[in-house]
């Protein structure tokens, strides 16, 4: 979880990273307190030596002032066990705890202070007595040094800014001096670990390799450490993906409200076209409109234009204007009739003209073509411009889900020349969409949201043919039938259970052991079959499907806990950063499909985003 703000800045330490620290404190405490208390009742007698009361004065305050300590060391050590990695609630009391613990250290540093005094001053009391209180104070300056040791670890020199940039919300990130403002962060970042690296290394001779050395660790660990771009992106996405699903119109807004949604979207679809509707340049709306207000919790006044034309290579989009996130939003609908089956078929790569340095600029034809047309809508006939006519400030967002994901990714990538600030946010988006230098250049601008096992962000052409060829081989060593094969597949994607428990391929020369399930949550590579080869791959495939690449960086939202198929159950996901080459084989399993549904999407999103809430199973089927 993200650290926690103290004094006004965020701090490089969780409230639950406190358990071992304290605890080892608190042992150590005690075993101090002991020896001091069993220090004074053996030699309290013996204290009536010159100072002797000064140093009897000095062991009780010291008793009782160790004993604070042990006590608001016990309650931090139970409070950091308190809760869970993603719900700090339960531990909301840390802060001020650690406010009385630091507070504690005033007194201490002022005591350990007047025992080295007097100690130096020195006195005739008994010779195993001034030894114990010098050692006492010893003991004293050591743990204080400590503490101010762990203090500049967890110390962030940027947790001033960052503690703001938090308070100020996600939305920050949409404002005209955002880019700057967070570039620098970055920037900041990358300079304090390279300057801790140099100081930790500090024995390593100092030349140029040594520079580039310190440089790109330290990159790597203000990149890897780094946990509040990842928050914000996470809000955008929960913002932005009821827009992206809206865009599906009322055949998904019933899904997601079967037993309600027809009845209160019923009325739009039989009334004749309103005044509201003449406010929204469009085609085709019948009732669309409705369901895509109540999806979004917008006004009518803030669309622009709505477009459910479909055509092959022509995919229905939307324009609205979003005052929240101060953004134009361009949102493009996903897979939902046959024309849009063939646009995702149309697999064979063509080259971007792009107008910019990239080299090597490939991309999925359908999707390209399909973009190439918004792009010609949206500009050509002026739908943008009407936009940022009415919004001139605002910033350009292109949203999508599944197939409209990669038509987002492509058509910001066109009309970045035009607008440098332009951001996108792909749902679910194909994996065989961009070649490796298309895929490198979106990084900067786009982000990619993947849920789980979802097979679309694992779909191309090459990782089709890599399953075909598994698939193959386990035929060829299966001994089951196939109606056993089905029915035990059927249980497994409605009832669950361990992939293990359906074998159906031999193992061994004797053919006797079967290990490796045809149906499983897991990779098909994670086991191997008799002939396997791991650098077996598709190899020989035509020029006109090389290897392609999903869009932008990454967000990845892991389940945890079992994965039910039927009831109910609740979900918890966590997020995180991931590379392309984790998406690079494609995972059979119950989920594959339920997993890129948009109310999927929006639920996990909300579960990550706020901790209260719950998520249940999305009912089976639906619109990709």
């Amino acid at each position: 979880m993200a650290g926690m703000v103290l004094f006004g800045r965020r701090w490089a330490i969780a409230s639950d990273d406190l358990f071992f620290p304290g605890l080892f404190e608190l042992f150590l405490r005690v075993l101090w307190w002991l020896g001091i208390l069993a220090l004074y009742l053996r030699y309290r007698g013996k204290l009536d030596c010159a100072r002797g009361v000064l140093l009897g004065n000095y062991m009780v305050v010291l008793l009782v002032l160790l004993a604070v300590i042990v006590c608001t060391m016990l309650a931090i050590v139970c409070v950091s066990m308190r809760g869970t990695i993603c719900n700090p609630g339960p531990r909301k009391s840390m802060s001020t705890l650690l406010y009385i613990r630091l507070a504690l250290f005033l007194p201490e540093i002022v005591w350990a202070s007047l025992g080295a005094m007097w100690v130096a001053e020195g006195t005739q009391c008994d010779k195993v007595v001034v030894s114990a209180i010098i050692a006492t104070v010893i003991v004293s300056w050591v743990i204080i040094g400590f503490t101010v040791v762990i203090i500049m670890v967890v110390f962030d020199p940027l947790g001033g800014k960052v503690a703001r940039y938090s308070s100020a919300g996600p939305s920050l990130a949409f404002n005209p001096e955002a880019s700057q403002f967070v570039g620098g962060l970055k920037t900041a970042a990358t300079s304090v670990w390279e300057k801790r690296m140099k100081l930790l290394c500090c024995c390593v001779e100092r030349d140029d390799q040594a520079h580039m050395a310190f440089s790109s660790t330290a990159e790597l660990f203000s990149t890897y450490f780094s946990k509040d771009d990842l928050d914000a992106e996470l809000e955008n996405c929960r913002h932005y993906m009821p827009i992206a699903a809206a865009a599906y119109g009322w055949p998904l807004y019933i899904y997601r409200n079967p037993f309600t949604g027809l009845c209160r979207i019923g009325g739009d679809c039989c009334r004749s076209r309103t005044t509201e509707y003449d406010v929204v340049g469009g085609d085709q709306l019948h009732c669309h409109f409705g369901s895509i207000l109540r999806m979004t919790g917008l006004q009518h006044r803030d669309f622009i234009h709505i477009s459910f034309h479909d055509k092959v290579y022509e995919l229905p989009f939307l324009v609205v204007l979003d005052h929240k996130k101060e953004s134009v939003v361009v949102a493009v609908r996903g897979t939902m009739s046959l024309q849009d089956i063939l646009t995702d078929l149309s697999a064979e790569s063509e080259n971007l003209d792009l107008g910019c340095e990239v080299q090597d600029c490939l991309a999925h034809k359908g999707i390209s073509q399909a973009a190439k047309y918004l792009y010609r809508r949206l500009v050509t006939d002026g739908i943008l411009s009407q936009a940022f006519s009415v919004a001139p400030e605002y910033r350009l967002v292109i949203i999508g889900h599944s197939l409209g994901a990669g038509a987002a990714a492509l058509l910001a990538l066109m009309l970045r020349g035009a607008y440098p600030h332009v951001r996108c946010y792909a749902f679910s988006p194909p994996r065989g969409l961009l070649s490796k230098s298309l895929y490198e250049y979106s990084k900067d601008f786009t982000v990619s949201l993947v849920v789980g096992k979802d097979v679309v962000p694992r779909l191309s052409v090459t990782n089709m043919e890599d399953l075909k060829k598994k698939i193959l081989r386990l035929i060829a060593h299966c001994n089951k039938p196939k109606y056993k094969i089905l029915l035990r597949g059927c249980w497994y994607g409605l009832f669950g259970g361990s992939p293990d428990d359906l074998p159906t391929e031999l193992d061994g020369d004797d053919h006797r052991d079967l290990t490796l399930p045809l149906l499983g949550e897991q990779s098909l590579l994670t086991h191997k079959s008799p002939g396997y080869r791991p650098n077996d791959s598709p190899v020989g495939s035509p020029t006109k499907y090389p290897p392609l690449y999903p869009p932008g960086r990454i967000i990845h939202l892991e389940e945890e806990g079992p994965s039910g198929r039927c009831s109910c159950y609740t979900a918890q996901y966590t997020a995180k950063w991931a590379h392309e080459s984790e998406f690079s084989e494609i995972l059979i399993g119950g989920k594959m499909l339920t997993d890129h549904m948009p109310d999927v999407l929006i639920r996990a999103l909300d579960r990550v985003s706020n901790r209260d809430a719950c998520i249940s199973c999305p009912a089976p089927g639906g619109s990709a």
